[in-house]
């Protein structure tokens, strides 16, 4: 379908794109719900994306159009803009609006999305989509911001317009991401560090289980909620500003303060999470891919146990991973409540692991899930043909 995006946009608009821009999606390899949390994440764009064919108009409309919803708006330029319902569009209107706000006078504008994210499956589309514009609009209104300017805007509409609390992590790694490594971040200092991902004869399994999860409507804001409650338990004794600013063996001299095991439960998996995530970054850096995947399984069971964001279908993925010793490790990624797992599987043995899960799982669960082979890819830019899409 995406090679087929240049004739889709002349078909709509009766001209030729000018302008053509992708980002990518991205997995988190291991450090779940700690982005607001002021810790480490490993996360890496993948080869799945959004692409964006862009041309300025002078009718003074914004006009939407994807091949993947059936919405098509169009929305006349002014002075301010709100959300619209729950539209697809939203997401790209959040980031005009951001850049009006600021100042800049941005004009009518014929567009063409098209993602291959599986949306809903916690692959991160919406910052995709969020980066992918803020880049294409610094790009055509020579706004001068820079790449972390980016991220912040695209994650500023995310929380204020979109009514989402994510952290950074997202956007950060849909725009910074590099082929063939991870990135380390600190989401608190946002200062980061690649780390080169050698899989050796292993490729990275992506595992939508197609239940599809909204974020907005789940309880990943209760989770934000109970973590700023343990941060407020724990300062009685400490003074930190993020759960991440300790480790496990300081937590478990406090962990007392916390008195509901639900709100300690949320903070243990906070704190021994961020601790894995440099332990992998280090098994990572050293090809320990066997080190590395323990971590992951060790990674998805305290989320299924403490922090209770996995579910009877993320759970059967890894529970499957586990019996077949071509896979090295295996968890859920992104915010989980359904979306996507991940596992490290022997190249060799990609197409056997991919039908025997779907035969455990569709057995167990009662459909079947969508299995991807994806390779570690660049962040967000420019495409410098129409050719490319």
């Amino acid at each position: 379908m995406k090679h087929q995006l240049t004739q889709k946009f002349n078909d709509i608009y009766s001209k030729e794109a000018r302008h053509a821009y992708f980002s990518p999606g991205r997995v988190n390899l291991i450090g779940e719900h700690i982005d607001y949390n002021g810790g480490l994440v490993m996360p890496c764009a993948i080869t799945f994306g959004t692409y964006l064919l862009i041309n300025p108009n002078e009718d003074n409309v914004f006009r939407f159009r994807s091949l993947n919803f059936d919405e098509n708006p169009e929305v006349a330029v002014q002075a301010g803009y709100k959300k619209d319902g729950d539209g697809w569009y939203n997401f790209p209107l959040g980031v005009i609006e951001h850049f009006t706000k600021d100042g800049h006078q941005i004009t009518g504008l014929d567009m063409l999305f098209f993602g291959d994210i599986p949306i809903g499956a916690g692959l991160s589309s919406s910052a995709s989509i969020e980066v992918v514009m803020a880049y294409a609009l610094n790009d055509l209104f020579d706004a001068g911001y820079t790449k972390l300017e980016l991220v912040k805007i695209a994650k500023s509409v995310e929380n204020n317009f979109i009514g989402m609390n994510c952290g950074i992590m997202d956007q950060f790694a849909v725009a910074f991401g590099e082929k063939d490594k991870a990135i380390v971040l600190n989401c608190d200092t946002l200062k980061y560090d690649i780390v080169p991902s050698n899989l050796g004869n292993y490729v990275l399994a992506i595992i939508n289980t197609n239940k599809s999860r909204k974020l907005v409507e789940s309880k990943y804001n209760e989770r934000v909620e109970e973590c700023q409650a343990a941060l407020k338990e724990l300062n009685k004794a400490l003074s930190i500003n993020y759960l991440c600013d300790i480790d496990t063996a300081t937590f478990n001299q406090h962990k007392n303060l916390i008195a509901d095991d639900t709100i300690r439960k949320r903070a243990q998996h906070v704190v021994e999470e961020n601790d894995r995530v440099k332990l992998a970054a280090g098994a990572l850096a050293a090809n320990n891919l066997a080190g590395f995947g323990e971590l992951m399984y060790a990674s998805h069971d305290s989320l299924r146990d403490l922090y209770e964001v996995s579910g009877k279908e993320l759970d059967a993925v890894v529970e499957y991973a586990k019996t077949n010793p071509n896979v090295a490790g295996a968890r859920m990624t992104g915010a989980g409540f359904g979306g996507c797992a991940i596992a490290l599987v022997k190249k060799d043995e990609f197409d056997s692991f991919s039908k025997e899960l779907a035969a455990y799982y569709t057995d167990k669960i009662g459909y079947a899930p969508s299995v991807y082979q994806s390779l570690i890819g660049d962040g967000v830019g420019t495409l410098l043909a129409t050719s490319e899409v």
